[in-house]
């Protein structure tokens, strides 16, 4: 009897390890995806693991191993089978009884602006009696925007304030005379075809028409991602993308038209209206900072074979050298509204006084005005 129970569980053993070996793919799904399209940095998202054994064999355990950007670091209960070297790294173990589909929501933080991609995972399948392992590469694809993340729109507001009196201020040498907005005092510089005369001979003096103007003003900025120095600044390279984006989604708002260019990425137009801003947002998460650019004094080079009366430029770039000074100041001769927003690290004194002889210097009328911007912390 026993001779016979030992046989029995000697043929099962070869039985299943057949079994295994031949269909423990079979009817096996693995499906991988990011929930969301795009997030912030600092937002919280999640990975979505789908497995399906839809089959009459049960997979008594499975392995999924996946690899990921080590930007995005697993959090909450996924931390307990994550790790981060090069990348981040997650290990599941699953137990699918016959035609059953498990799914997990694996919460990670997003720790950094990018374009991520996931392609592949690796699948490792045991028998009923974990003594022999199969493995499967199974590929895949799922994608994500990180966005810069916006800066506190309190800060914001001053620059916004700064590029929007620029605009006012163009807009006002092109008053249209079919766009109507008021009465005021007359003044001895007005012509006599402004004034009032109906509304003049009701009050105490002569008064004349207000009008808006409907020029056309634009703003184009210019995003500067090269980094030349030695050490590298990363932080304020990254803190000048994040300007960029918040400054956009403003002026956007604002119903201004803009273009956003940079010797790091495609030009991006916007017109009136948010709703295009995922287009930027999208562009400026794939910069890569670590690629080599070409000095930003080229791409502003560049702007002065095409420059228009129309355009209000605003420069942000960190390089305060004299051939960057000089480029950005060769809009401004031209009479264009010049903004330089220089990011500089908080406490830095050495960069805020670059930052205030290059604006002493920049001062009166045909230069550019510079925007001294200090990161928290």
């Amino acid at each position: 009897m026993l001779l016979l129970l030992l046989v029995g569980a000697g043929a099962f053993y070869l039985c299943q390890r057949l079994l295994y070996r031949r269909y423990w793919r079979s009817g096996l799904g693995v499906a991988v995806g990011f929930e969301s399209r795009a997030a912030y940095e600092g937002d919280l998202a999640y990975l979505r693991e789908e497995i399906t054994n839809d089959k009459l064999l049960p997979l008594p355990a499975l392995e999924v191993n996946l690899a990921m950007a080590r930007a995005l670091k697993f959090s909450g209960e996924a931390k307990d089978n994550a790790s981060v070297s090069d990348q981040s790294y997650r290990r599941d173990i699953f137990s699918l009884f016959v035609r059953q589909k498990v799914i997990r929501r694996l919460p990670f933080l997003c720790e950094k602006r990018g374009f991520y991609e996931i392609t592949k995972a690796d699948v490792i399948g045991y028998d009923f009696f974990f003594r022999r392992s199969f493995h499967d590469d199974r590929e895949f694809y799922t994608s994500m925007y990180v966005y810069p993340k916006l800066v506190d729109s309190r800060r914001i507001a001053f620059l916004s304030r700064a590029v929007s009196g620029m605009a006012v201020t163009k807009s006002r040498l092109f008053p249209d005379p079919f766009q109507f907005s008021g009465i005021r005092d007359y003044c001895p510089s007005d012509p006599m075809n402004q004034i009032n005369w109906k509304a003049s001979a009701k009050g105490q003096g002569l008064l004349v028409n207000q009008f808006d103007s409907s020029t056309n003003v634009r703003m184009k900025l210019i995003l500067d991602t090269e980094d030349p120095g030695i050490i590298r600044r990363d932080k304020l390279t990254e803190e000048g993308i994040r300007i960029a984006a918040s400054l956009a989604s403003r002026i956007v708002k604002g119903r201004m038209e803009l273009t956003v260019t940079g010797n790091g990425m495609a030009p991006v137009h916007l017109k009136e209206g948010a709703g295009k801003l995922s287009a930027l947002y999208e562009e400026l998460s794939r910069i890569d900072i670590y690629r080599n650019a070409e000095r930003i004094s080229r791409e502003i080079l560049k702007e002065r074979g095409e420059l228009s009366a129309e355009v209000i430029y605003v420069v942000i770039s960190m390089n305060q050298d004299e051939e960057t000074a000089g480029a950005i100041a060769s809009l401004a001769e031209w009479g264009n509204p010049v903004l330089w927003v220089i990011p500089v690290e908080s406490g830095d004194r050495e960069a805020s006084a670059r930052c205030e002889s290059v604006g002493a210097e920049g001062s009166g009328a045909g230069k550019a005005a510079v925007f001294r911007w200090e990161m928290e912390g």
